[in-house]
């Protein structure tokens, strides 16, 4: 395994050394700077609404935008600014630390990214001071963690489509980080925390300094920080998790394999037992069905749940055999408790920017941005193996099996294994990025009139690897395990496993096998790997002004353009990819006549591919505000338009746009709003140009036979894929601050999203589920009956589906100055998203839509709520916050049932539960000023160590939802701020 590691270390002297001379330039300037307030940029008199290019004073955008402060950033203390974000209702399905802990394949660990409306983040456009940033991976979704978070002054939320303003992505909306880039002074943050249960330690340390020279026309503005997560381990096998955590007990959606009896196809149960393997392994067929061995190698009569008895056939009865789990039982040997409930984490980054105002209000100006993140996880204990075929002559196993079989007169039996005896895989991700930027903004008098410009060029490089260390080679298991015996030693079977390295192993037992065995099964250091290049070329210029005045006030005008490059690059390990000229056989991948060269996809979990693509995009836009009314009887009125014509070098030319405007009514604080637009997506270079990504479903169904089998799910990209295009409306109403009530604003927006031409595919279990109910268009792309490591299911992108959703906004704060005559002010903030619909339809015949609004084993809840309570008195500051979604369902395609059920089919499948309660979660937080410069803080999130509910499936994974849930339970954080 080849792992980077020169950066880490670089990247960590140049920070902290950052940190410490930014310590001693602070202190320097202690005494003439106590109060050094952030500068504005040149030209900043405009104001910056994100959503919209229109840069001039007092211009209100139709598209709403939610706001988070510095002030609420800092009152919530996480160790990622990500986090704060995050927990917006209108934020559903964001990714994070704690979400893809239980993969292998996906490379998106502990990589921090947005999603708007439940959109996904690939549709919601994330931006650092309104610019591009570079992926950081094949998807093209910008790393949080990377950006320079002790210098964001505050985030804009916008929830509705702004491509017209933006261009592609940004269907679910915008998040725009707003950095203090003439910050003056120097300031830090130390923080750390750990979880109820000892986990999770973090220590962050965070530093920024910044200062003008000759005579204020120079500002150098540096930062640097320091984070580490320890994250939360895996349990044990069965259901002992980390810690002293209690709350896992293996909930699955039991499976009968039976559509037609009038009862319902899938149970919910706790306590799923699997009964095709356990721990140290089972013989799960044949006469000898029911055998398992202790850690001994002890044979012993396998303690089945559902009171099931062996039927000599691969089934248990009472059991259930559609997906071959009982009810309680022996659980040691299930796995799904030993995946890790959040990935460790590592983050560095180092910033910097130098500008210069070569005269007033202009500026020429260079940033810098240097990070690395690294994770890593467990996905799953040992080695699952549910079926292997074992012969009676094996030289390790017990002479009491070898002669049950010559009584029943067998040669061979199949058995399956946890072997809990297998170092555990671990997963580690490494992504590095460089980000250069260099840019002219400010204002010239053209015909005595002002014209704001703002030209940049970044360039961005990420470099990701993925590292898995301790997986399965499948056929060297296969060789290791067939053992026999020659001239008085044990050795395995196949002389040419033999000749090329096979050291035998005895999977009968928890015996610790050698470790040469070990080394040749599962190579260590030499596992599955990817190595990723992404490169982002951005050149943008953006023009406004007001060239003249109408009726009612000046006419605003924004025009530009953009030039885009995308390019992507992979090389994976031999034994994944195969062998080629860009992955060679070589001394640490030798070549290996058992393994299969040509196709590979030779480990059990992590088989990364070969791929290349890139795609460039030319577009140019022209917004246009138009002052309607401007009276007192009438209130002031604004006509806003857009429209942006993109081509893309992959699917050509499209055009985006938008209409809205404001109406700040004659009553007294009431604006109404309103605006429809037409956005797209563009594929990214993962759904173009992906190699394609194996993805191993241990326990999946097949219903021609009704019993579980291993296959590797294959998904491939599509270079015939064109943008998506979206129809945006929302119409809205806000209250505020009105003369009787100065402290109050109220908002309400109602959002209609349809979205067409997606950019989606079917799961492996509806591919195979249309099959086996008569639908021939879906037969050709998966075979489930061959040997272990041969089974797979295609799975590939096309623009067929459409989505389509609907619900409000709801926003209310109110600022009590003096409350009950004490010091300070009282300030409360409440913010509710509620989706009335999410109907997903495929887009293909014989696949109904599906209403996912409500299904909390998603992320798109019927109703979310977040609300802060802050008592600041200046020197003193209390919050408390709630955070609350609704209860929900597993899925709205079930038809709940007990009895008279109708035909259990793909689309509309019987259950006998259908209920997932929601969950209210609550934060305390205080901070305390020792000086003007000096303050400490401390914090307790989830204070009542609220569990998460089970989000059940059909197979043996964890089967929680942490995209909505919180895992960890109560969080303990600490520390220190200064700012001189």
């Amino acid at each position: 395994m080849k792992v980077t590691i020169g950066i880490h270390r670089q990247l960590a002297s140049v920070s902290l050394a950052a940190v410490a001379a930014m310590a001693l330039a602070g202190a320097a300037q202690a005494q003439d700077a106590k109060s050094a307030a952030p500068q504005e940029a040149a030209g900043d008199a405009n104001i910056v609404v994100t959503g919209s290019r229109i840069t001039t004073s007092g211009f209100n955008a139709p598209t709403p935008t939610q706001v988070i402060g510095e002030e609420q950033i800092t009152n919530n203390a996480q160790p990622n600014i990500f986090n704060t974000i995050a927990q917006l209702p209108s934020l559903q399905g964001s990714t994070g630390a704690a979400t893809g802990t239980f993969s292998t394949s996906s490379g998106q660990q502990g990589l921090s990214s947005f999603s708007l409306r439940g959109l996904g983040p690939i549709r919601t456009l994330t931006l650092l001071d309104g610019q591009r940033v570079v992926g950081a991976n094949v998807t093209g979704v910008p790393d949080i963690s990377m950006f320079p978070q002790l210098l964001v002054k505050r985030v804009d939320v916008v929830t509705g489509g702004a491509s017209a303003s933006y261009g592609s992505d940004a269907v679910g909306g915008v998040v725009n980080f707003i950095t203090d880039t003439h910050f003056e002074g120097f300031k830090g943050n130390i923080m750390g925390s750990i979880t109820k249960y000892g986990d999770d330690e973090t220590a962050l340390v965070q530093g920024a300094w910044g200062k003008s020279f000759a005579d204020d026309r120079l500002h150098v503005v540096l930062s640097g920080e320091y984070d580490h997560e320890g994250g939360v381990g895996a349990g044990d096998f069965g259901t002992d998790l980390a810690g002293s955590r209690n709350w896992y007990r293996a909930t699955t959606l039991m499976n009968t394999g039976v559509t037609n009896n009038g009862l319902p196809q899938f149970n919910y149960r706790d306590f799923a037992q699997p009964y095709q393997y356990a721990r140290y392994g089972l013989i799960n067929n044949g006469p000898l069905q029911g055998i398992a061995f202790d850690q001994n190698g002890v044979p012993y009569n396998f303690q089945y749940g559902s009171n099931g008895q062996p039927q000599g056939n691969g089934r248990v009865s009472n059991c259930f055999p559609g997906n071959s789990f009982c009810v309680g039982g022996d659980l040691t040997g299930a796995p799904g408790s030993g995946a890790s409930l959040k990935s460790e984490l590592e983050r560095i980054n180092g910033y910097g920017r130098i500008g210069y105002e070569f005269a007033d209000n202009n500026e020429a100006y260079l940033t810098v941005n240097v990070a690395q993140v690294k994770t890593n996880n467990q996905p799953s204990p040992g080695y699952n193996r549910p079926s292997l075929t074992v012969q009676c002559a094996n030289a390790f196993l017990p002479q009491l099996i070898k002669d049950r079989c010559a009584t029943a007169g067998i040669t061979s039996f199949s058995f399956g294994s946890s072997n809990a005896n297998f170092p555990d895989p671990h997963v580690y991700t490494d992504r590095k990025q460089y980000r250069f930027v260099g840019g002219l903004k400010g204002a010239v008098d053209v015909a005595g009139t002002d014209w704001n410009y703002d030209y940049y060029y970044e360039h961005g490089i990420t470099i990701s690897d993925i590292n898995v260390r301790d997986i399965v080679l499948q056929n060297r298991y296969v060789a290791a395990t067939d053992a026999i015996v020659v001239n008085g030693a044990i050795v395995c079977r196949d002389p040419v496993a033999r000749a090329n390295g096979c050291q035998p192993i005895n999977i009968f037992g928890g015996a610790t096998p050698s470790a040469s065995a070990i080394a040749y099964v599962a190579p260590g250091d030499n596992g599955p790997f990817q190595h990723t290049k992404l490169t982002q070329d951005v050149a943008s210029l953006n023009i406004s002004g007001n060239p003249f005045d109408s009726w009612a006030g000046p006419v605003s005008v924004a025009f530009g353009g953009e030039y885009r490059k995308e390019f992507y690059r992979v090389n994976a390990d031999p034994y994944g990819a195969g062998v080629s000229a860009l992955s060679p056989n070589s001394a640490e991948y030798p070549a290996d006549p058992l393994l299969n060269s040509t196709l590979g996809s030779n480990w059990a979990a992590g088989n990364y591919k070969n791929g290349r693509g890139k795609y460039e995009v030319w577009e140019g836009y022209l917004e246009v505000d138009l002052p309607l009314i401007n009276s007192d009887a009438m209130g002031r009125a604004n006509l806003n338009g857009a429209a942006r014509v993109t081509n893309y070098s992959t699917s050509g030319t499209v055009w985006t746009w938008k209409v809205g405007g404001t109406w700040d009514t004659p009553l007294d604080g009431i604006r109404l709003r309103a605006v429809t637009s037409r956005d797209v997506r563009a594929p990214n270079l993962s759904e173009l140009f992906a190699a394609p990504t194996v993805t191993t479903l241990p326990n999946f169904n097949d219903p021609f036979r009704n019993q579980a089998v291993q296959v590797f799910q294959n998904t491939v990209g599509n270079t015939n894929l064109r943008p998506e295009v979206a129809r945006n409306t929302e119409l809205g109403i806000v209250l505020s601050r009105p003369s009787w009530l100065p402290g109050l604003s109220l908002s309400f927006d109602y959002y209609n999203i349809k979205l067409s031409g997606v950019v989606s595919t079917l799961s492996a279990d509806q591919i195979v589920r249309f099959c086996f109910e008569g639908n021939q268009a879906f037969c050709g792309g998966f075979q489930l009956n061959g040997a272990q490591g041969t089974n797979f299911v295609n799975v590939q992108p096309f623009n067929l589906a459409s989505w389509k959703t609907s619900g409000f906004d709801i926003e209310a704060s109110y600022q009590w100055q003096q409350p009950l005559g004490l010091p300070g002010s009282f300030t409360v903030r409440a913010l509710g998203t509620h989706i009335q619909k999410f109907i997903v339809n495929a887009g293909i015949a014989g696949v109904d839509p599906v209403d996912q609004a409500g299904a909390n084993n998603g992320n798109t809840p019927d109703w979310k709520w977040l609300a802060v309570q802050t008592y600041d008195s200046g020197r003193f500051t209390l919050t408390v916050q709630e955070r609350w979604f609704s209860d929900g369902t597993f899925g709205n395609q079930y038809v709940v049932c007990q009895t008279s059920c109708p035909v259990s089919t793909g689309n509309h499948p019987t259950i006998d539960y259908n209920k997932m309660k929601g969950a209210f979660y609550v934060d305390v937080g205080a901070s305390f000023k020792i000086t003007d410069a000096v303050s400490i803080y401390g914090k307790v999130d989830n204070l009542f160590d609220k569990d998460p509910v089970a989000s059940p499936q059909t197979n043996t994974g964890l089967d929680i939802n942490p995209a909505l849930y919180d895992t960890l339970g109560r969080i303990y954080r600490a520390g220190v701020r200064f700012n001189f």
